[in-house]
């Protein structure tokens, strides 16, 4: 008993003296100044990260690249047997990329990262957009829990993903958003449903075939997956105004995968043939472009074009 009372009173008297110091705060009659105060600066969430570098000929005309290394500052991203990391591989290939297309001097090209920093996702892709690129392409190694998967693989954004992207899109409640030049803040619902659907098929479509052309240029220097060209709802490719693939170069899972890309001679060869589709894919969106649209058949007879005189 005499046990009991004494802690009773132990562990009353702390009790009591807290609910009086409480009473004191609440009451105004007791005011507590803290010893240190630390203060952080917050990044405004409504600033924009600054933009990287245009590297190239100065014509603006040309067209724009932007290469995306993967990862990056407290983000390894996947880890090789050896202990190799994804984002230093994706630093070299895109470092890589980046030099085979300077060497033509017919492409201008913008890193989203040179160094080894951290970037948010929807930082990436949004570089581009501002900086309004002709292509977008961000750069992987991929990793599996199978050690014998290996081979490179082109990923460009699922319809699933790109609709939800199209929906968000034409819901915006400012409705200042523009898609492929065209501006949104006047058109109704269904006006703007319908442009952000016919901008997804028509990058969905784009993105594809630079995937083809990835694929074929490539098929004598890249060992490829099996599957090499594949659709995925990845975020860095959730863009309706320009073209975007995400390569997969390896299996960093994979030791000779791993080993591949380390090898700067095998760099500079992967690079070339990726970098010869770029300028393949955008001589064919130029051609295009300057082909202008195609002529409308109205009846059996006679046909009208639908720009021009």
């Amino acid at each position: 008993m005499v046990d009991r009372g004494i802690f009773m009173t132990a562990f009353a008297a702390p009790v009591a003296a807290a609910a009086i110091v409480w009473s004191a705060l609440a009451a105004g009659l007791m005011n507590v100044e803290p010893r240190y105060v630390v203060k952080l600066a917050m990044p405004d969430d409504a600033g924009l990260i600054g933009l990287p570098p245009i590297e190239g000929p100065p014509d603006a005309s040309r067209p724009l690249v932007v290469i995306d290394a993967g990862h990056g500052g407290h983000d390894p991203g996947a880890s090789g047997q050896d202990g190799e990391r994804e984002k230093d591989l994706t630093l070299m290939l895109a470092q890589s990329m980046r030099d085979a297309l300077l060497s033509s001097g017919r492409v201008r090209v913008a890193m989203t990262r040179n160094t080894d920093r951290f970037l948010v996702l929807a930082e990436r892709a949004d570089i581009a957009r501002r900086l309004n690129a002709d292509l977008f392409i961000s750069v992987h190694a991929d990793a599996a829990s199978a050690a014998t998967a290996r081979g490179a693989t082109i990923y460009t954004i699922s319809d699933k993903a790109s609709d939800s992207v199209a929906e968000a899109l034409a819901a915006r409640e400012n409705r200042a958003d523009a898609v492929n030049g065209v501006t949104l803040a006047d058109k109704g619902q269904a006006v703007s449903s319908i442009l952000v659907d016919l901008a997804r098929r028509e990058m969905r479509g784009s993105s594809k075939r630079f995937g083809e052309l990835v694929v074929r240029e490539g098929k004598d220097v890249i060992a490829f997956h099996n599957q090499p060209q594949r659709e995925a709802a990845f975020v860095v490719l959730k863009s309706l105004d320009l073209p975007s693939a995400l390569i997969e170069a390896g299996y960093i899972s994979n030791l000779e995968d791993a080993q591949t890309m380390q090898d700067k001679v095998w760099r500079k060869k992967f690079s070339g043939s990726v970098a010869q589709a770029i300028e393949i894919f955008l001589a064919e969106r130029q051609a295009s472009a300057f082909a202008g649209p195609l002529p409308v058949p109205v009846d059996s007879g006679s046909v009208v074009a639908t720009d021009g005189p």
